[in-house]
């Protein structure tokens, strides 16, 4: 079952594509059936029309080869229809190994006001930190020096 995004997606593929299925007055006929078969094993994709003198509807026949063929309905637009399956062939010749597969190249967007404001938030915390760096070394520093004075009174209370 095809999801509403993925129909369409072939929708609008299939909007390039030439008719190349033809139902005329017999309606859906083996020699049809067989045509659609073999088309949808080669293409996926395939786009039909129902002649005037058909005695079904375009919704009509795209059901019956969808019930016959395992074809997916994709939609009906005046007397003409679009079926898709997917293709077993389509899909190893897709999965080669040793092809190179397609990946999407992201392209990242550049705001320059963010790109600004970024780099002064970074300037800052930088400068946060050798602040503080600073502050914690001379804190050790006093501490030390207080540790020092205070062993130095308790000798000399000592030594008195």
């Amino acid at each position: 079952m095809l999801t509403s995004k993925e129909r369409a997606e072939l929708r609008a593929k299939a909007n390039a594509l030439d008719t190349t299925l033809m139902v005329g007055k017999g309606g859906v006929t083996e020699q049809v059936m067989l045509e659609t078969v073999t088309q949808l094993e080669s293409r996926e994709l395939v786009k039909g029309k129902v002649l005037e003198t058909a005695l079904m509807s375009p919704q009509e026949v795209l059901q019956e080869l969808c019930n016959m063929t395992g074809a997916e309905p994709i939609c009906t637009v005046g007397s003409k229809f679009v079926l898709f399956k997917v293709s077993e062939k389509l899909r190893r010749e897709r999965n080669q190994v040793g092809r190179a597969k397609i990946t999407p190249i992201s392209v990242a967007k550049s705001n320059p006001v963010r790109k600004g404001a970024k780099a002064r938030r970074n300037a800052a915390r930088a400068e946060r930190e050798r602040r503080n760096e600073y502050f914690r070394q001379n804190a050790i520093e006093k501490a030390i020096e207080r540790e020092k004075e205070k062993a130095l009174r308790k000798r000399e209370k000592s030594q008195q």
